[in-house]
């Protein structure tokens, strides 16, 4: 099916790491593993009932949550054409940032304590405009240091940005 607000011609779009499921599936159970420590917390003070509601919601949030962080992750992808680089991603609302070599002012790699153990980086590339900044979360770090090298040195070809 094609979409007119994507470019039309066939681009080579290169996924992330899947291992960028079990740093999402982490932060998941971080945030629910304090949800349901609230909860417990909170039952000293508050009706049993109403405790039990707010934890079940907890529960049934994270279980959808841990569903749909699989298929969210499948959807971000990456493409280096000559003169941009694209980056694509979102499951009900898609996403596509096209970065101008030339517009970038500098480009960051970043890695957690969980990235780092699986081996993993985030390159995000900054532009004068903060609304224009895209991120290419789970990349191997090599191919995130490849890949922060490679932008560096088409933004000096282009002689705008970095």
């Amino acid at each position: 099916m094609n979409d007119p607000l994507w470019p039309p011609d066939p681009i080579p779009w290169r996924p992330v790491s899947r291992r960028l499921i079990w740093v999402e599936q982490a932060h998941l159970a971080a945030w629910a593993g304090s949800m349901l420590l609230a909860c417990l917390i909170a039952a000293f003070w508050l009706p049993s009932a109403l405790v039990w509601v707010v934890a079940t919601a907890v529960v049934a949030v994270g279980l959808i949550r841990a569903v749909t962080i699989v298929r969210s992750v499948r959807t971000w992808g990456y493409a280096e054409r000559d003169v941009d680089l694209l980056v694509r991603h979102g499951l009900l609302v898609r996403r596509l940032s096209i970065v101008p070599y030339a517009r970038m002012q500098f480009v960051d790699v970043t890695a957690g304590p969980l990235e780092r153990a699986l081996g993993l980086a985030t390159v995000q590339m900054h532009t004068a405009a903060a609304a224009s900044n895209a991120r290419v979360p789970g990349l191997p770090a090599a191919a995130a240091a490849q890949l922060r090298d490679r932008l560096t040195a088409l933004g000096e070809v282009h002689l705008e940005g970095l």
